[in-house]
């Protein structure tokens, strides 16, 4: 049996040749990594955000390595949608066709998500529909009109925000969501309940590295996102908890270098799964992780990764 056979999966009416998503934040639009990353091994891509208008971002440096990973605060910075629109999409239409292609859509208010969708979405139909096969709605932003509240810990916003995008498009929308939440499985169930047609778990831990020589934050920004290793743990969890709480397909994200890594989330109940901070240290690792998981799959007599979807043994007291 190939690895195709093993390693495919059929998620939110997208057939994917293998789990393995590069994160959003990591890959650009695809065509910065195209010479770094053999892009046609994986099984998606997860453009960087795209916003209405563009965001320069926040102060360098905006990245800095930690022993457990590293911690980030970029800003989402973007060239704004119509950069996007004029540059990237026609390149995703001809480019990459075994790979299926995620739009990470990001704004100020509600509007913006739904506005971003429209557009793109009817870009894409115009060039072909290669371009885009989906949508990833990141509502750990700030909202704007509610002082500062991100769109995920408000029901009411958040249901609105993805009636208004699920409006703009046929294509699957996957909303990401924050492992700050305090009750996430009611969120997803939120979301799904407002036209979700995935999730994906999770963004980033809030967190603030010092350097002790000039006790002031080593980011420019001062706070910033944690990922690496070190957040596999809570991701994995908040799979294993999102998949209990909803019926809906989910992506794992956070915290994977290995194949052992990306079962984790496989086996908590994740059909996909995303690499970002490994894929940044090091380019070969997507690739070299879909080649574990085939391995695994041989050792072990699996016929199907899909079968071990959500097959976690744990019932907790």
């Amino acid at each position: 049996m190939t690895n195709g056979e093993r390693l495919a999966v059929d998620v939110a009416g997208l057939h994917f040749q293998n789990p393995i998503v590069l994160a959003s934040g990591t890959a650009g639009y695809g065509v910065e990594l195209a010479d770094v990353i053999d892009l046609d091994t994986v099984g998606g891509l997860t453009t960087k955000a795209v916003s209405v208008e563009p965001r320069a971002g926040n102060p360098a440096p905006r990245v800095a390595e930690l022993d457990e990973g590293m911690i980030n605060s970029v800003g989402l910075a973007n060239p704004g949608l119509e950069r996007v629109k004029s540059t990237y999409v026609p390149w995703l239409a001809t480019h990459l066709p075994r790979t299926r292609k995620l739009v990470n859509v990001v704004g100020n208010v509600v509007e913006d998500y739904a506005q971003v969708v429209a557009e793109l979405d009817a870009s894409a139909e115009s060039i072909g529909r290669g371009a885009i096969d989906g949508f990833e709605l990141n509502v750990s932003c700030p909202n704007v009109k509610a002082g500062g509240l991100e769109f995920g810990a408000d029901s009411a916003a958040l249901q609105r925000l993805i009636r208004l995008a699920r409006a703009e498009t046929s294509r699957p929308l996957f909303v990401k969501l924050s492992p700050t939440l305090p009750d996430i499985g009611a969120v997803a169930k939120c979301a799904v309940d407002a036209g979700a047609d995935g999730l994906t778990l999770v963004n980033t831990l809030p967190g603030l590295a010092i350097d002790v020589e000039r006790r002031r934050p080593v980011l420019g920004f001062g706070s910033g996102g944690v990922s690496g290793p070190g957040l596999l743990p809570v991701g994995v969890l908040a799979t294993w908890r999102v998949s209990r709480a909803v019926d809906a397909p989910l992506i794992g994200v956070g915290g994977v270098t290995s194949a052992t890594d990306a079962l984790q989330y496989i086996i908590a109940g994740a059909s996909l799964v995303g690499i970002g901070t490994a894929a940044m240290r090091d380019p070969r690792a997507p690739t070299r992780i879909v080649r574990e998981l085939d391995a695994w799959c041989a050792r072990h007599g699996v016929r199907s990764l899909g079968d071990l979807v959500g097959t976690l043994e744990w019932r907790p007291r």
